[in-house]
Order: C-alpha cells, then structure tokens, then sequence
C-alpha cells in the first residue's frame, strides 16, 4: 500500500533512525536550510552555551565578527573575565530574547532606560552587564562612558552581519517595573542590590518569547534586508529557578517554549534555520552522556560532538582534503583535539571555561541547605 511514509528515509522513523543506531551514528540529525560560509560576516550572541559557538566559529577560521575587541595589554586568558572574545560584542550573556531586543533598541536610541548604573560598595556596575567589569567601574562616569562606546558599536553589527547566530537560553528573568527594562541577573546576586518594590520576577511565555523573536528578525532585516539567522536552544538546565515549581519541571517548561517558538520561525521564514544542540545533548536517547556528573554542565566531549555535527553539515567539502568527518571523542581523552571536516580544531575547554552569571545562583542554595557546590 502506498501512503505518505512509503519510502521516507530511515531517519524518519524512530526504531531505524534513533533505537536501532548508536547516539554517535544518527544520520540527517541536521540538514542546513542555507549554506553558512568562511567568508560570511557572522555575530553572535546568547546564553552561557552560546560561548562555544562563537569561539568555534573563530578557531575554525569563519569571518566573525567582533566590534569590541580586547585592548592589547589584556592577556588572553583573563579576556573572557572582562567580557571580551566571547560573543560579537561586549554584551556578556544574553538569556533572552526580550534582552536582545532592547539592546539593539539602546543602541539605536529606541529605548533609555530609568536605571543606568548600579552602585554596590562604593563600584559602580552596568545593570545590563553587571559581570563584564569584575570589581566594578571605578566611578558612575568611567561606567556610563564604557556604556556608551559599547552600544555604538553594537549597532553596527545589524548593518555588517550576514547571518545572525543566537542561543536561546532561558524564559525566567527580571525585570525592572517602572520601565520593563529586562536585566541578565537579578539585582543582588552578582551586583545591584534587590527591592521587591522596584523589581519582579518574569517568566516569558510562547506568544512573548515568539513577538520578541519576530520584531527582533524584523528590526535587524530593516537594516540588513539580506540577514540570515542561526538558532539553536541551549541544553543547559536553569541553575535555579525563582517560579516556585521544581527546577526540573521548570527547566522543561522553559526550554519547551524556547523549542517550540524556534520550531515555528523555522516553519515561518525561509531565512531562519535551527540546528539541534538541544536535541544532541539533552533529549533522553543521548542517556546524559554529555553532560558532567553535575548533569548540568556540558562536558567539553559534548561541545566537540555538537560542533562537529553542526561543521560537518556545512563544511563536507573540506573533509576530502583530510581525514574525512570522524565520530566525537570519546570521554577518556577528552582534552585531545580532534580532527573535523573543517579542520583541526582547538583543544577543548575545561569544564569551568565559561562565564555564566546564572552558576552563581546554585552558591545561594548551597548556603541555605548545605548541599554539595555544583562543579
């Protein structure tokens, strides 16, 4: 009898294309809606995963685009600490669409908000980057001036990037009641100080998540009429979670609304594509495998596996110049670098590589139960 499954391929049914194959041989797990090139100008931002994205993209020899880079004098490692050479710009972590949104509103003189400065201590902090200045800016002037040089250069990147590349991240976040204004952490936890009065928490729903996401691609294309996007879903879970529901059913819920929102833009726009990061870490046939004791932090074997498939996809061309795609490292050597279809790739981070503000919240819950520190 022929129907519409006869002859799809083996991909398509579970039992051939997930039960029935080891997690390390699913095939057609990602096929590229357009092609991403080396010399495509590409920016990028998002969550704490999102990190691993922009770094590939350098290392790999991708044109990415970087309108705050580091002062000379600035060692390489302690870089990151400062917020450079993390994303497209000096913006540190970006969890939510609606953050996305009104940076690019701040910077194009759309959106002022009320607060601007954070003091604590006698150090004055960004609200909207509170950890890229570790110890705080020396005066309000030294931080409203870096504020100012930060937000011009952002708004270059809608008129140089050809492709956009952000991870959604989380739902939760803060949010400021006299004005909206959405803000990475909640004041109190790595600066600013919190007033139930001025502050509220804010879990963004499916039609948020998703007007957020749309009016961004359609700011960015009034600029850059030919701008692509690139999303994916972090496979992190929250570190903690303000709902007052269990961190795991929230965590599902967030990440739920995170997916299905990217799912319906890519059915929406020819110009969007989504590549499964979610998927190849966090769904259950990857049996946790990827993430560190923790099960929380993706263990840098992940990142490798994630990297390659989603190189592997764009780059085949490349693998017949060398070895050709292999299979992702496997745990007992997981600092080795690996060979991939784009070449040689850089020895993989250590496991605390990256700078997340959301960790510091598990330090609030280990001091009112005891618990072990998640590492």
């Amino acid at each position: 009898m022929t129907n519409p499954y006869s002859g799809l391929p083996s991909s398509a049914f579970w039992r051939s294309g997930v039960s029935d194959v080891s997690a390390l041989e699913f095939a057609d797990i990602y096929r590229p809606r357009f092609e991403v090139g080396r010399d495509m100008a590409i920016a990028a931002a998002g969550s704490c995963f999102a990190q691993h994205i922009g770094r590939q993209f350098k290392e790999r020899g991708y044109r990415f685009l970087d309108v705050e880079p580091a002062p000379g004098p600035l060692a390489p490692e302690k870089r990151p600490a400062y917020g450079f050479d993390m994303f497209s710009g000096r913006y540190g972590n970006v969890y939510s669409v609606r953050q996305l949104v009104q940076m690019f509103d701040r910077a194009a003189g759309r959106f002022q908000p009320e607060e601007t400065v954070w003091e604590t201590d006698g150090r004055f902090y960004d609200p909207f980057r509170p950890g890229i200045q570790p110890g705080g800016f020396a005066s309000r002037a030294e931080a409203e001036a870096d504020t100012a040089w930060h937000l011009a250069q952002v708004d270059r990147l809608l008129d140089e990037a050809e492709l956009f590349v952000f991870t959604f991240g989380l739902t939760e976040g803060w949010v400021n009641l006299s004005d909206g204004a959405a803000l990475p952490t909640c004041p109190g936890t790595v600066a600013g100080r919190f007033d139930p009065e001025k502050y509220a928490f804010h879990n963004y729903t499916f039609s948020e998540v998703m007007a957020d996401a749309e009016r961004f691609i359609a700011m960015a294309r009034a600029r850059n009429p030919d701008m692509r996007f690139l999303f994916t879903v972090s496979p992190v879970p929250l570190t903690a979670t303000a709902s007052g529901d269990h961190v795991l059913p929230a965590t599902v819920y967030s990440k739920s609304v995170l997916r299905a929102v990217c799912g319906e833009l890519t059915q929406k726009y020819d110009h969007v594509d989504y590549f499964p990061s979610f998927e190849l870490v966090a769904s259950h046939p990857m049996r946790a495998m990827y993430f560190q004791p923790n099960l929380r932090s993706v263990s840098p074997v992940g990142v490798g596996r994630v990297m390659n498939v989603f190189f592997g996809a764009h780059d085949r061309a490349d693998a017949t110049e060398g070895a050709t795609a292999q299979a992702a490292p496997t745990a007992q050597a997981p600092q080795a670098a690996q060979q991939t279809p784009s070449g040689p790739a850089a020895p993989r981070p250590a496991e605390d590589d990256l700078i997340c503000e959301e960790a510091i919240l598990a330090e609030f819950g280990n001091a009112d139960t005891g618990a072990r520190p998640d590492r």
